[in-house]
């Protein structure tokens, strides 16, 4: 029989690399689900939301919260500022994170982490569209040209400096060359928005 202890130790160990952790997670490597209240009345662990479990001293981390939604909601892409700091092209870090879904699709019910959703028509919502795995999960970010494409054709939704500071990154760190970013621009209807800043940024003057 396992004790509680084990149990406990186990779920412990289990949060240390998969946190947050979901409570069907948890019970497939038999922790059952009086020990998981047991150790949240205890402190041992927090509850951040419905079935999901995070050790208290955990910081949140943007993967952690990339993770959970790509498990809750596998076919949102990430995008806009939450795109921008996944490649570390900003310093911003939303509270929420920005994921785009199609013009007509379901809108993801989701209670943690917090999201703010984005409708994309096509060709946007597919253009770009990249997957990266992280700890085992397939999470779909949008390219960084894409992005920053994104950045500037939606003004209303990022900080125009945002995404000024992201291209000048892509360039300084080539992670991306003039030309793709004027490809990415003309592809996603951003070009008349982004010429001026690229042009400025790579003139020889």
């Amino acid at each position: 029989m396992i004790t509680d202890h084990s149990q406990r130790a186990r779920m412990i160990d289990f949060m240390e690399a998969h946190a947050p952790a979901r409570s069907r997670e948890l019970a497939a490597i038999g922790v059952a689900a009086t020990a998981i209240s047991r150790a949240v009345a205890e402190g041992a662990v927090v509850r951040i939301g419905r079935g999901l479990y995070q050790l208290p001293d955990s910081e949140p981390d943007l993967h952690s919260a990339l993770i959970e939604i790509a498990k809750r909601a596998p076919k949102a892409v990430i995008c806009l500022t939450s795109a921008l700091s996944f490649h570390q092209l900003t310093d911003q870090l939303p509270r929420k994170i920005w994921i785009a879904v199609g013009a007509k699709d379901w809108a993801p019910k989701i209670d943690y982490p917090q999201i703010r959703v984005v409708r994309f028509r096509e060709p946007y919502l597919s253009n770009g569209l990249e997957v990266h795995n992280i700890h085992g999960v397939d999470v779909r970010v949008y390219s960084i040209t894409k992005s920053i494409a994104d950045a500037f054709r939606n003004p209303k939704l990022v900080d125009r400096s945002v995404a000024i500071e992201a291209m000048k990154s892509a360039l300084n760190d080539r992670k991306a060359t003039p030309g793709q970013l004027a490809e990415a621009a003309q592809q996603n209807g951003a070009w008349n928005q982004m010429r001026p800043y690229l042009e400025a940024l790579t003139s020889d003057g």
